[in-house]
């Protein structure tokens, strides 16, 4: 069997192009023993289209690719996220 490969693509516009957006914040919040804050380092990465800006976090990219995995075990070359090059 020959090498392929399946993409991740927009569910959108079926463009297979994406950047990576990072936003980062800090999350304050008290605690019962003391009056000082605690905060958090918090770092977001999504993936937007770069075609029509639609964005997807980290966890759907991964569902997608996991379900183009399972497709492909089942026998079917395409879903409805996927696109065979």
């Amino acid at each position: 069997m020959g090498e392929f490969r399946d993409y991740f693509v927009c569910d959108s516009c079926h463009n297979k192009d994406f950047k990576a957006i990072y936003n980062f914040s800090l999350r304050f919040h008290k605690v019962n023993f003391s009056d000082d804050l605690i905060y958090d380092n918090l770092s977001e990465e999504k993936f937007q289209c770069t075609q029509c800006q639609k964005t997807y976090t980290k966890a759907e990219v991964q569902e997608g690719l996991a379900e183009l995995k399972r497709r492909r075990k089942g026998g079917v070359s395409q879903g409805s996220l996927f696109s065979e090059m």
